[in-house]
């Protein structure tokens, strides 16, 4: 009887591009919001494990995949997780519509099918990853990654799997940083002068954007300054009740960092600024009312060189595309994976990289062009094959 073995992970195996919009596709249709991957990511090791990769699925769920034993790694962290919603999964021409085809399915995909068309030398090994909850504030599975990874052990190079178009390089991300006030004040006749809970809950959000404004002052304004270097707020929900004769007001707020931002000494500025808006700028506040704020989600911002092996293997490999590409680099106001690993390997080349237009990120429009997939595929062959020859 003959067996048929899996191909060596030292050896090509190319992946063509119907095999490669059929996984994309296939990983599409399976749903899997943060927090319920599991499904989706024993998709995708198995499909590895079909190619010759030695994939698993690790202790908090994500779907793993090794090629090589070498001791020095390049790491490809993409997320298998998806923003909640339901993007009915179809074609029409070239673009496929689906939650996660952006984000980040098509970059994790990019990667699996990259990274299993280049012969991996004996001193190297590639390890990708479809972590999970990146689209949640715990990001468990990219700090369960650095958890296994200290400083002394953290792989030579690093790319996080987040839309950039194929011919874009993202070099960084802003901080990040997620606070709840819960408000409680006493009520007066609406025929008087005191105010109402209601609108002492729109000057605390009053104070915080006048808060921003004052930590901006000392940079410079647009457009000498890009938005990447501001701390930008953002009042996401308010709720107001009755709880006798006092009212109560909880709102949630989200902070954009600068790298001039520490998201460890914000919290007591901005709950410094909320009670003292409490007291309406001087003086005390009225019997009973107080304001409590949590804080959660805090991550600080990082932008990368361009100046590492890693930023002109990208150069050079866009160059190459099909019909000539003419490479650019992005800062983006979001986060990502790269915030939470980034400061714990300070010596590692880092950039985030992947098919699809980050603009249509979490829309009920979220779609990929399979050619700008298929050129994000031939870019990560040749970022490779020339690291893994460095």
């Amino acid at each position: 009887m003959e067996h048929n073995s899996p191909p060596s992970p030292h050896s090509i195996s190319p992946v063509s591009e119907q095999d490669a919009v059929d996984l994309l596709q296939s990983l599409v249709s399976i749903a899997s919001p943060s927090g319920s991957e599991d499904h989706a990511a024993r998709a995708l090791v198995e499909w590895m494990n079909r190619r010759g990769w030695r994939a698993t699925q690790d202790d908090v769920g994500n779907a793993v995949g090794v090629r090589g034993d070498g001791a020095h790694e390049i790491l490809l962290l993409g997320h298998i997780d998806t923003f909640p919603g339901v993007v009915p999964v179809r074609r029409d021409g070239d673009r496929l519509f689906g939650r996660g085809t952006v984000d980040a399915k098509g970059p994790l995909c990019a990667f699996v099918c990259g990274a299993t068309a280049v012969p991996v030398p004996d001193a190297w090994r590639i390890t990708v990853v479809g972590a999970v909850e990146e689209e949640a504030t715990s990001s468990r599975g990219a700090r369960h990654i650095l958890k296994q990874r200290p400083a002394d052990h953290a792989p030579r190079y690093c790319i996080i799997g987040e839309p950039s178009r194929w011919d874009r390089v993202t070099l960084g991300y802003k901080g990040r940083l997620h606070m709840s006030v819960s408000l409680r004040y006493p009520f007066s006749h609406s025929a008087g002068s005191g105010r109402l809970p209601a609108e002492v809950a729109v000057d605390l959000w009053r104070a915080i954007e006048d808060f921003c404004t004052e930590q901006n002052r000392e940079r410079p304004p647009p457009p000498s300054s890009r938005e990447f270097d501001r701390l930008t707020p953002t009042l996401e929900s308010v709720v107001t009740d009755r709880d006798g004769a006092f009212g109560t007001a909880t709102l949630r707020m989200g902070f954009r960092l600068s790298p001039d931002d520490d998201p460890s000494a914000l919290p007591q500025s901005l709950t410094a600024a909320l009670q003292l808006a409490l007291k309406g700028g001087g003086g005390e506040a009225p019997a009973g009312a107080s304001v409590e704020c949590t804080f959660q989600g805090a991550e600080v911002a990082h932008k990368s060189s361009k100046s590492t092996p890693l930023v002109r293997a990208f150069l050079q490999a866009v160059r190459a595309g099909r019909g000539g590409g003419n490479p650019r680099f992005v800062i983006k106001t979001g986060t990502s994976d790269m915030n939470v690993v980034a400061p714990g390997w300070p010596d590692t080349p880092i950039v985030a990289y992947g098919p699809g237009d980050g603009s249509l990120d979490h829309t009920p429009e979220e779609h990929i062009e399979l050619a700008d997939y298929m050129q994000a595929i031939g870019v990560m062959t040749r970022v490779l094959g020339s690291l893994l020859v460095g």
